[in-house]
């Protein structure tokens, strides 16, 4: 057993993890990083980046198949292996950047090995060599992992999720998607589009914490595109059959079998807190993870703090990144930190793209009932996406009654890009009138964010009231 003292322990090398090693390293920590896995996390090795990566691949081959529209006849050939090694090809590249040499080299001691509290303030490796850190502040920044459901059948039945998935060589003649959460649906329109028959089938309705018009925008591209959605669907078991998989499910009261080549499991994630024997340091934890206060710290235990997707709030990457940067101005500048005032932004990234950030139209009017305003402006509006051939979607604002903006939502090509300057504006407290005074370039995108604030001033600005103001000050001019 090698013991050592540091000033931080970190568990968990994702994106959250990383950021607080690497910042209180440069800034003169002793820090130790525990990780059992891949260095980079979840989002590196089986999230944001390889999903990304494949989406792209698959947007190419849609796109040359549509581009007779613009006068291009093209007819794309999918080499699926090719695309895969595209994907780990864009792993690689960014990998060396989270790897474990590079850490070393920034002075942090990296345990390739999972952790396990011993007390308070001691962290040990699960396994060898036996390394027991004590340590000032422990950061536990171990992630998440696919949420399995229990349904009959499921256990004895070959499946993927987004950790096995990526490794596929040869294209799913016929993937079945349980859940219609944004990695099933992101996932599903991308195997759809490399040439895969696709069924997705969700208890629900697919995206519920999204705007629900958005939501409705999207099915119509997947149905259009050939993939099947089966909402409100129970499924009641799972079962191995001699071509791939079975799901009997019911939807609306009566039953349906769905079979597929392949089954995907895209019902969730379970926050990582099993293993760290967390009752040996006294850290409370629930069903999202380490209960922690607004400083991010749990509330048992003044020692540990929680980032990423294991500290109870959003399960974001961005939102990790950003929980870092909060615990490390935290506990080594000694500012005062609220994790629950951060404006985080959600994407999904189909095509069409759907970013929205604060209250959507249904939270909204679930808070405030009628008193609320709606103003929307479209895609079809937008000269750059009459120019591309590509007019879906629109962007809407949520305001309270004096005009005080209260969420937005984008649904069209880029919404991931385009939302930023609402997050800003919720960040800043900025109102619609800051986005009117703002000179956009044309012809792009991005004139939607000008026009859609526009559209708040209107009614005021075209009134009965403002003509004859105006009949009065023009004599004056």
């Amino acid at each position: 057993m090698t013991r050592l003292q540091a000033d931080l322990v970190v568990i968990g090398a994702g994106s959250g993890g990383l950021s607080v090693a690497s910042g209180a390293a440069q800034l003169g920590l002793k820090v130790v990083l525990f990780e059992r896995g891949e260095m980079g996390g979840d989002c590196l090795n089986y999230g944001c980046v390889p999903s990304k990566a494949l989406i792209s691949a698959a947007k190419a081959a849609h796109d040359a198949a549509k581009a007779a529209c613009l006068g291009v006849a093209a007819t794309p050939t999918v080499d699926f292996a090719e695309v895969m090694g595209h994907v780990h090809g864009v792993i690689a590249g960014i990998a060396p950047h989270d790897s474990q040499e590079r850490f070393e080299k920034l002075g942090v001691t990296v345990v390739r090995a999972g952790a396990v509290f011993r007390g308070r303030r001691t962290v040990e490796s699960a396994s060898g060599p036996f390394v027991r850190v004590t340590a000032r502040r422990i950061v536990v920044a171990s992630g998440s992992r696919p949420r399995i459901p229990d349904i009959e059948g499921l256990a004895e039945t070959p499946f993927l999720t987004n950790e096995t998935i990526f490794d596929l060589r040869e294209r799913p003649r016929r993937l079945v998607i349980l859940g219609g959460g944004p990695i099933g649906l992101e996932l599903g329109q991308a195997f759809r589009r490399l040439g895969s028959e696709v069924v997705i089938v969700d208890r629900g309705r697919p995206l519920d914490k999204e705007d629900g018009a958005a939501a409705e925008t999207l099915l119509a591209q997947l149905k259009q595109e050939g993939v099947e959605v089966l909402t409100q669907a129970t499924t009641l078991r799972a079962s191995p059959t001699a071509e791939g998989v079975r799901l009997a499910v019911k939807v609306d009261g009566l039953p349906l079998q769905v079979d597929g080549s392949h089954l995907l499991v895209a019902t969730g994630r379970a926050p990582n807190v099993e293993d760290l024997d967390l009752d040996a340091a006294s850290v409370a934890a629930g069903p999202r993870g380490i209960k922690t206060d607004k400083r991010l710290r749990s509330i048992t235990n003044r020692a540990v703090f929680a980032v990423g997707d294991v500290a109870g709030r959003d399960a974001f990457t961005h939102a990790a990144g950003a929980h870092a940067g909060l615990v490390i101005r935290r506990l080594l500048f000694a500012q005062p930190t609220d994790a629950d005032a951060l404006v985080v932004p959600r994407v999904t990234y189909t095509d069409p793209e759907i970013a929205s950030v604060g209250l959507t139209e249904a939270q909204a009017r679930a808070r405030h009932g009628d008193g609320i305003r709606i103003v929307t402006s479209a895609f079809a509006d937008n000269d750059r996406a009459r120019a591309e051939g590509d007019t879906r979607g629109w962007a809407k604002l949520v305001l309270d009654r004096r005009g005080r903006l209260l969420g937005a939502t984008i649904v069209g090509r880029h919404a991931g890009d385009l939302i930023q300057p609402w997050v800003l504006a919720l960040t800043a407290r900025l109102g619609p009138r800051a986005m009117t005074a703002m000179v956009a370039p044309y012809p792009t995108r991005g004139e939607i964010n000008r026009r859609v604030a526009g559209e708040v001033f209107t009614p005021l600005l075209f009134s009965a009231r403002t003509r004859r103001l105006v009949g009065l000050l023009k004599h004056f001019g």
